[in-house]
């Protein structure tokens, strides 16, 4: 695959579609990769040219020292548009990816069109929760990772559709377990400590904001608590868990797509 080079290694990235099309960025979730978007590349590809990118500490792209922080990883963002000299772009993001896409509508608004914020809050627990999780990782390596991605599977989907889609689910948890310890405990971190609840009124673009019923992770009160504070924002709903991509499906592709293209 192709990749930019930072000033510190280099950021993975795929484009699909046509590049005459206006672009959708896409950016995937803690413990996860590119690949947890391909769900929705052959309906998006079809209106879009769509940039997908291995976050930092994620799949193919660097790895560098820890900890990170969203300004880092939403700079790492500019730094891929700058590269494929795309001045303006739609952007949604899940989870993780949904905090760089606030930070994104925050501090770089210009560059964006559209910005869909997906199973995500504004404040993502706190270090009660992520500082045994990060000690947990860099003391257990590998054999953490895999403990994680069994643990992932209650977060990440409903009982219902992990039991009925063994094998959608599978594929996605995996990546939890191959990513590393270093690039997962610093992305840990910047989670941690991003908080843009005082923040939401500087963001322009317009919103959606994406909520899975069943989420533990990003409740729908999260998720309204997004729209009540940005300016317009639109909200919606899936009977899902934490991968409402996945888990919702062609559902979330078509409400996304009407929603980028209205």
């Amino acid at each position: 695959m192709p990749a930019v080079k930072l000033a510190d290694g280099e950021l993975n990235y795929q484009l699909d579609g046509s590049e005459a099309a206006p672009v959708l960025v896409l950016s995937n979730s803690l413990g996860t990769d590119l690949h947890m978007w391909d769900a929705q590349i052959a309906a998006f590809t079809e209106h879009f040219c769509v940039l997908r990118y291995d976050t930092r500490g994620h799949g193919r792209s660097l790895v560098s020292p820890g900890p990170y922080s969203i300004d880092q990883l939403g700079r790492d963002v500019l730094a891929l548009l700058d590269a494929l000299d795309i001045e303006r772009a739609h952007f949604c993001g899940l989870s993780m990816g949904g905090l760089i896409g606030q930070w994104l509508g925050i501090h770089a608004g210009a560059r964006l069109g559209k910005l869909v914020l997906c199973n995500t809050a504004a404040k993502i627990a706190g270090p009660e929760v992520w500082n045994p999780r990060i000690d947990t990782v860099l003391a257990g390596g590998v054999q953490a990772m895999h403990d994680l991605r069994n643990a992932s599977i209650l977060r990440w989907f409903t009982p219902e559709f992990a039991a009925a889609e063994p094998t959608q689910v599978e594929p996605i948890v995996e990546m939890l377990a191959q990513t590393a310890p270093e690039g997962y405990a610093a992305n840990c971190a910047a989670v941690r400590d991003a908080d843009f609840r005082a923040q939401l009124g500087l963001i322009e673009a317009p919103t959606l904001v994406v909520c899975g019923s069943q989420d533990p992770v990003t409740t729908p009160t999260d998720g309204r608590f997004l729209a009540e504070h940005i300016r317009g924002a639109e909200w919606v709903e899936f009977p899902a868990a934490h991968l409402s991509n996945v888990e919702a499906g062609e559902a979330f592709s078509r409400r996304v797509l009407d929603f980028l293209r209205a």
